[in-house]
């Protein structure tokens, strides 16, 4: 286990040959402790309506140039449907924190896809009540993912104006405590942010027991109040990803499509260096091009069947396979 101050000097490490090292040490961990198989999520992006006004973000509700969208209840379970038909094991239901959804409209969608599909269901739709998080377990979700973006206050407060710190945590406190799978993460990167703030979002992932780590990087979007600013780098993205490979061990970590948006062999680097975990986007082509967190997105015009064939070809040229189950916790007392 490193100390913050092993971590500071790891994240400020320059030589190449000290940095293989970490990456190989954070391969052979996850080799021990989550296999060698590749775990998919299928992604489906069903509404990029959004009440926060994060400043980062290109979904925030004060983007007047945003092409607005939402898909109906039966249109996603449609794309469940189609993420069945591909092999997945796995649909990730995200969405900007839209209220025009309720608790119980995506319970009765999560139930359906249980019992019709027999898949796992992770909710990635932001902040909630208690009750409704309560609600969506008890109709069968699986795994929820609420990414913190930073351990800062500070620097949240900064980039999350209309947020709460305090909030965040304890969402993640109550998705514990409903039993949900619980993912979390952060944004690499971020204007303002230290190596020292980025340590200490690592430790948080180790202290938060997390079954789910989503980093990547910041990406600078250009119709928000930080145009201009510096990307994340994917050098660091990749520290970040391997000493939290090492320090958490068992956590399931995806290759995001934001790094492989900053580099061409962004995911492969990362599955490479601790990740096991590819999402390919399943969401219509229709709307897939208006969801758009950060430019320049990769994939906006594949086809999910594309997408299917194009990650089973890169785990392949890794020596991967992909896994056949549904990639629950690998926390063995919660599964």
């Amino acid at each position: 286990m490193y100390t913050k101050r092993q971590i500071v000097d790891l994240l400020n490490e320059k030589d190449e040959g000290v940095l293989r090292d970490l990456f190989r040490r954070a391969d052979e961990v996850r080799r021990e402790f989550a296999g060698d198989a590749v775990h998919l999520r299928g992604l489906i992006e069903f509404s990029n309506h959004c009440r926060r006004d994060c400043l980062y973000c290109g979904l925030r509700r004060s983007n007047g140039k945003a092409v607005r969208y939402r898909m109906e209840i039966p249109e996603i379970f449609s794309q469940a449907v189609e993420a069945k038909n591909l092999g997945f094991h796995t649909v990730v239901l995200q969405s900007g924190e839209d209220s025009y959804y309720t608790a119980k409209d995506l319970a009765a969608l999560v139930r359906d896809i249980k019992e019709s599909l027999s898949i796992a269901v992770t909710l990635s739709i932001g902040e909630r009540t208690y009750e409704d998080y309560k609600r969506m377990k008890e109709a069968g979700a699986d795994r929820y993912l609420l990414r913190f973006e930073t351990t800062d206050p500070i620097l949240f407060k900064a980039l999350k104006p209309d947020s709460h710190y305090a909030k965040r945590f304890l969402c993640l406190r109550w998705l514990r405590e409903l039993g949900y799978q619980l993912g979390s993460g952060s944004m690499v990167g971020l204007p303002g942010q230290t190596v020292e703030s980025l340590a200490a979002d690592i430790l948080k992932y180790k202290e938060l027991d997390l079954d789910m780590i989503g980093l990547g990087p910041y990406i600078s979007h250009p119709d928000t109040p930080l145009a201009g600013c510096a990307n994340g780098t994917m050098d660091m993205v990749l520290k970040v990803t391997a000493i939290a490979r090492i320090v958490t061990r068992n956590a399931h970590m995806p290759a995001t499509t934001a790094s492989g948006t900053i580099d061409p062999e962004g995911r492969q680097k990362a599955l490479q260096c601790g990740a096991n975990v590819l999402m390919p986007n399943l969401t219509p082509r229709q709307y897939r091009e208006h969801y758009l967190i950060y430019p320049d997105k990769i994939c906006i015009d594949e086809e999910p069947v594309k997408c299917r064939s194009c990650v089973d070809g890169m785990a392949a040229a890794l020596g991967r396979t992909i896994s056949t189950d549904a990639g629950h916790s690998l926390k063995m007392a919660r599964q």
